[in-house]
């Protein structure tokens, strides 16, 4: 079970027993940290609002690719939860694209439900922090930022 109270009930099902393996072209793309994870960004497919971070494995992103509900794996509790399960908040896969580096995935999605644990939207809402080192200006009503 996870934060928001998701239980997957694959949860420790190693991937070799659920099937085919993620592509091995995705997988040579993939720059994983230590743990071997990789960052997932969730994007709303309509609105692009971001909506969450979660971190996913070689076989999270299979699963999520395969059955098209976003599945993250649990640095906390060590096992693999698939959003939605237990909370009804579920997330539909529409797309996933890795970033330049390989170290990150845009997850987009049809959000059903809260995204975040705390039965928020986002989890983003806690508020804007100050940004005070980078000077902005504004050119024809959009902000740029000057580097």
């Amino acid at each position: 079970m996870n934060e928001a109270g998701d239980v997957d009930e694959m949860d420790q099902v190693p991937g070799s027993a659920l099937g085919a393996q993620l592509a091995p072209d995705v997988a040579a793309r993939l720059k994983r940290d230590r743990d071997g994870l990789v960052c997932a960004v969730v994007q709303q497919y309509d609105t692009r609002e971001v909506l969450m971070v979660g971190w996913m494995d070689h076989e999270a992103l299979r699963r999520s690719l395969t059955t098209g509900r976003v599945t993250f794996w649990s640095r906390s509790r060590q096992e693999y939860w698939r959003k939605g399960d237990t909370s009804g908040h579920v997330q539909l896969v529409r797309a996933v694209a890795l970033d330049c580096d390989g170290d990150a995935l845009l997850v987009t999605v049809d959000q059903i439900g809260a995204a975040c644990h705390t039965g928020e939207r986002t989890c983003f809402q806690a508020g804007a922090l100050a940004v005070t080192g980078i000077g902005a200006a504004t050119v024809s009503g959009s902000a740029q930022v000057d580097l």
